[in-house]
């Protein structure tokens, strides 16, 4: 079925694009939401009034996209992680920590769009993360990955277990005084006769 967006659909299109889509789609999730109108010569007459307004959109958010891209390619990004001795990371650094960052630095753009090679960074070093803007403008951004300091904290002392499984493991119990061992002897021998 084909159908004029309405506005911008992620992964579908932008406003005013003509494109083919299922019928049951469009029936029951575009056009209910307003996303879409069927394509007729109705809906083609009044999109095509809109077009200056449609241009103007997408060239406004071209201007975005770029203005966008150099301010992400100024940015030198400088991550401090817990790490090992061998430079390999406690944890890994995602498209979500990536994300949280530009947030931290005021850059608003979708998560989805951040794109890590081999899907996250294990390691310390200096790194490209690659960011997908408007259409085909991508950013380069650049991150600088360094090992935290860790402390070493003393391993805390763990109480031996008590129960039947752990029974041949419990600490024997206190050796008696010999003066003890006497006295129960002499108790032993009374109480025999």
């Amino acid at each position: 079925m084909k159908i004029i967006l309405n506005q911008d659909v992620v992964g579908l299109g932008e406003m005013g694009d003509i494109k083919d889509v299922a019928a049951g789609y469009a029936r029951n999730f575009l056009f209910p939401r307003k996303f879409a109108l069927p394509h007729n010569s109705k809906t083609v007459a009044v999109f095509e009034k809109r077009r200056a307004e449609i241009d103007a959109h997408k060239s406004q958010k071209r201007q975005a996209s770029a203005s966008l891209r150099e301010r992400i390619e100024a940015e030198d990004f400088a991550l401090s992680m817990p790490a090992g001795a061998n430079g390999k990371l406690f944890g890994a650094v995602t498209s979500q920590t990536i994300y949280d960052e530009l947030v931290k630095k005021g850059i608003e753009i979708d998560r989805k769009k951040i794109e890590i090679q081999d899907k996250a960074i294990k390691t310390t070093g200096n790194f490209k993360v690659t960011i997908h803007l408007y259409e085909k403008d991508v950013a380069m951004l650049k991150v600088s990955i360094t090992a935290q300091e860790v402390k070493k904290s003393e391993p805390a002392r763990q109480e031996p277990r008590r129960g039947r499984r752990y029974a041949e493991t419990a600490p024997e119990a206190p050796v008696a005084q010999e003066g003890a061992t006497e006295a129960a002897q002499a108790v032993e021998q009374s109480q025999a006769e």
